[in-house]
């Protein structure tokens, strides 16, 4: 008579895979995500490159280019300070060409013609003419046009000073920029040639202030 407590075949292949299967389920993770690997998707390397996005300067490897860099980035700055300043453009302004007075007196100066550009071309003719070695007559004449030219420099910055002095106090009533200097900037201005002035003319011969 076959035991009571012994159990077919069957029933205990059965209860294996039961069992395994429940120990899978106990082992994995609840919330299971497959890698990249199993898969079957490389991880894409990063791709280094010197040089950065955008264009911009490559990272200096060793002192030198460190300081190549340096300097070249000194030499840009400067230049574009030398164009503002050229420019008119109040951020690269020296502290004594800043402010709408002293733009004011640049146009005053700027729209007449002046003696004081003529000055230092005669100065050359009278330093010429005054050696001991020209006639007696070329030295009365580089005298004679010396006296004329401080003349004349002298009477155009005094009509310079003057209009310097009522076109501010019209256009600026509240200025707390000292007349003196205002008027000093101007004939200052006056005594240069058109062309190197700087800031460079923004006005025309002859034009209206």
């Amino acid at each position: 008579m076959p035991s009571l407590f012994r159990r077919k075949s069957p029933d205990l292949v059965a209860d294996a895979v039961t069992e395994t299967e429940t120990d899978a389920e106990v082992q994995r993770p609840k919330s299971y995500t497959p890698s990249k690997k199993e898969l079957g998707q490389a991880t894409p390397k990063r791709v280094s490159s010197g040089r950065r996005v955008g264009g911009e300067q490559q990272a200096p490897t060793n002192r030198r280019e460190a300081y190549k860099q340096m300097r070249e980035r000194q030499r840009s700055e400067r230049a574009e300070a030398a164009a503002g300043m050229r420019a008119g453009d109040e951020r690269y302004l020296l502290a004594r060409d800043r402010g709408p007075e002293r733009a004011l007196v640049r146009n005053i100066v700027d729209v007449r013609r002046t003696v004081g550009t003529w000055f230092f071309a005669g100065a050359i003719i009278v330093l010429v003419g005054s050696s001991t070695k020209m006639p007696p007559i070329v030295q009365l004449g580089a005298n004679l046009l010396w006296a004329i030219l401080a003349i004349a420099v002298v009477v155009d910055s005094v009509l310079i000073a003057r209009s310097v002095r009522r076109l501010v106090r019209e256009r600026f009533p509240k200025t707390t920029q000292r007349m003196g200097s205002l008027a000093l900037y101007g004939i200052m201005r006056g005594l240069t040639f058109r062309r190197m002035r700087v800031p460079k003319p923004t006005v025309e011969l002859g034009d209206k202030v």
